[in-house]
C-alpha cells in the first residue's frame, strides 16, 4: 500500500496535479477543498476565523477517511495546503505505508495571478484574497514525515514529462 501527499501554498496547482495523478494511477483522491466546499455551501464562512475553522474540520474529515483507506489497504492521494508542525500527528497513523510528499511550487507572480482569478470562481469563504492566504506561510514546506520528498513546478503542468519523477516513484513498489 502506498499514498501520496500533495501540498503547497494556495494557488500553486495542487488540485490540478492531484486530479491528474489520481486519474493516472486510478486511485481515490481526498482533497481538503473537496470537503470544505460543501461545508461552505451549507454553513458559510463570513470571517477568516470561520474559514479556518472549516478548514480544520475539513482536514479532520480528510484524515479520518485516509485512515479508513489505509486500514482497507488501498492506495490513495491526499491533497491540501497541509501545515507543517500541525498535521504530522494526524498522519502518523498512516506510518508503515510507502509514502511520498509532493510540494507544488510556483513563481510568486503567477501564484498571485491565479489567486486573483479564482477569487471569482470559488466560494468567498475560502478567503483567497485575505493577506494570510496571499502571503507565504508554512504551507510551502514539507511535513516531517518519513518517505520521499519531491518538489514539483506546477507552472509546467502542461508538459507531460514533468510528472515522470512522481510516476517513477508510484510504479516503483
Amino acid at each position: 500500500m502506498q499514498w501520496l501527499l500533495i501540498t503547497g501554498l494556495p494557488g500553486t496547482g495542487k488540485t490540478t496535479l492531484a486530479r491528474r495523478l489520481a486519474l493516472r494511477f486510478a486511485v481515490p483522491l481526498l482533497g481538503k477543498d473537496l470537503i470544505k466546499e460543501p461545508l461552505l455551501n451549507v454553513l458559510g464562512a463570513n470571517t477568516t476565523a470561520q474559514s479556518r475553522l472549516l478548514s480544520d474540520a475539513s482536514f479532520a474529515v480528510l484524515f479520518a477517511v485516509a485512515r479508513e483507506l489505509w486500514a482497507a489497504d488501498l492506495d490513495f492521494i491526499l491533497e491540501g495546503n497541509f501545515r507543517p508542525g500541525e498535521h504530522e500527528e494526524a498522519l502518523a497513523a498512516l506510518a508503515g505505508a510507502r509514502t511520498a510528499q509532493v510540494l507544488c511550487a510556483l513563481d510568486e507572480p503567477t501564484r498571485l495571478a491565479r489567486l486573483a482569478l479564482r477569487k471569482a470562481q470559488r466560494h468567498a469563504g475560502h478567503r483567497d484574497a485575505d493577506p494570510a492566504v496571499v502571503a507565504h506561510s508554512s504551507a510551502d514546506a514539507f511535513l516531517e514525515l518519513p518517505g520521499e520528498r519531491l518538489t514539483f513546478d506546477c507552472g509546467e503542468l502542461a508538459r507531460a514529462r514533468q510528472i515522470d519523477p512522481i510516476d517513477r516513484w508510484w510504479r516503483q513498489r
